[in-house]
């Protein structure tokens, strides 16, 4: 009974990961049209690609008050609102402005999502299978990417208002994920440390953890007593560890070129000589490894760990980036070699960084600051994030592709001696057990 409702509580939360995906991948299909629509100059252009990640660095920054003053569910009710307002807003939007002030508000609940869900679904998680739930959250970001890209495809067959269609159809899966919100109980954690209500935390612990419920209980209740004593300004010193895992983390993430392939795909292949259509049938394949490979990462997290997942990965993005640079440089482009490197990137993008990220931020910080570690990592990941995404076209079109893409290939040899040198492995451990050796050391 306790695995199923764990498991029910997680997809449900997850379903904002996949609205999370979905509106962070469905501009790339719209974007020329919404270009040519409004008649847009390079620097609108831009803005308007960027505007929802300017959101979501703001929601992001934001993400840690609500969550610890309101709730992790209410919050999650807040999420999935902006989610709704935001695609029926950018769907009917008469003019430029009225479309950026939506496509922000779709940011802001991006931002707000990589917080709070993450963090929910590691407190309500029994350690031994956290890396699998909270990697749901992920993996329900890469389904909403693969989904939104077959939808941009079917839809771009629909004439000059088809990105209107393509920006509106999130209404539905949004309305889903606020009715279900209904449904989940609010995390045993954030009752006891910031409600004190032991006793209702207890019956959803005991819902969690049957056997060990009260020994979870008293240790939540000892890490508490801990916290209060010490100082719960997350740049006090006594969490540096955790704090500088989860920028390098964050930050290595975004400058593997991520999200410079996930908003620009269609793009990047017709810089590689495909045609338009083709291009867009090009990021489907995207979308369906990206998701098969993040499938197979949460499903093998909790066996082999994180750490050994990322030193993998990172070994597969250096060679398929370097293939892709070598490639851009030569100019040999023999019809689909940068389509299937891309492919090659992402496969280990989303068995190592896809699948990891959000489980281990969300391990790595205390009970009492973990929703400002969540910040301060989810906030790194979108302020370099939306960087990208603003640098991107500018620098494949000033440098090259070859430039650009040995860029990105170095910071993974960075990423690599990173994890190598100083990633700690979590798996199968307690976040109070965690908690006490990240602040020892």
């Amino acid at each position: 009974m306790n695995k199923h409702s764990v498991l029910a509580w997680s997809m449900v939360v997850a379903l904002g990961g996949f609205l999370f995906g979905f509106d962070t991948a469905v501009i790339s299909g719209a974007e020329k049209s919404i270009q040519q629509f409004w008649h847009l100059s390079v620097f609108e252009h831009g803005l308007t690609i960027s505007i929802a990640l300017i959101g979501t660095v703001i929601g992001s920054l934001l993400g840690a008050r609500p969550s610890d003053i309101f709730g992790r569910k209410n919050t999650l009710y807040f999420v999935a609102a902006a989610y709704f307002l935001s695609s029926l807003g950018t769907a009917l939007a008469d003019n430029w402005y009225i479309f950026l002030v939506f496509r922000l508000l779709g940011g802001l609940g991006v931002g707000v999502s990589s917080v709070t869900a993450p963090i929910y679904i590691s407190e309500v998680s029994p350690a031994d299978r956290r890396g699998r739930l909270v990697g749901l959250f992920q993996f329900n970001v890469v389904l909403g990417i693969l989904i939104s890209y077959l939808s941009n495809y079917l839809l771009s067959q629909g004439g000059d208002t088809s990105w209107r269609w393509m920006l509106g159809v999130q209404a539905f899966p949004s309305l889903l994920f606020i009715t279900l919100i209904y449904f989940i109980p609010e995390s045993p954690r954030w009752l006891i440390l910031k409600k004190g209500e032991a006793s209702k935390a207890l019956e959803i612990l005991r819902i969690i953890n049957p056997l060990d419920c009260e020994q979870e209980l008293a240790a939540i209740q000892a890490s508490n007593l801990h916290d209060s004593v010490a100082d719960t300004s997350l740049f006090s010193g006594q969490y540096k560890t955790p704090v500088i895992l989860a920028v390098l983390f964050a930050f290595f993430n975004q400058v593997s070129g991520i999200n410079a392939i996930i908003y620009y795909a269609p793009r990047i292949f017709e810089m590689a000589g495909l045609g338009a259509h083709s291009s867009l049938l090009s990021t489907v394949g995207i979308g369906l490894v990206n998701f098969i490979f993040t499938l197979l990462g949460i499903n093998i997290i909790d066996r082999v760990g994180r750490r050994t997942l990322m030193l993998v990965g990172s070994v597969g993005l250096i060679i398929s980036l370097f293939l892709v640079a070598v490639t851009f440089y030569s100019g040999h482009f023999n019809g689909f070699a940068i389509p299937m490197y891309m492919m090659l990137f992402i496969a280990f993008f989303a068995f190592s960084q896809g699948a990891v990220i959000w489980v281990f931020i969300s391990e790595i910080f205390p009970n009492q600051v973990r929703a400002k570690g969540q910040t301060l990592g989810s906030s790194t990941h979108w302020v370099m994030a939306a960087i990208i995404a603003f640098c991107f076209p500018y620098l494949a079109e000033s440098l090259g592709g070859a430039v650009t893409f040995s860029f990105f290939c170095v910071m993974m040899v960075c990423q690599l001696i990173f994890v190598w040198r100083f990633m700690p492995e979590t798996k199968g451990r307690s976040l109070e057990q965690i908690e006490t050796n990240m602040v020892m050391h």
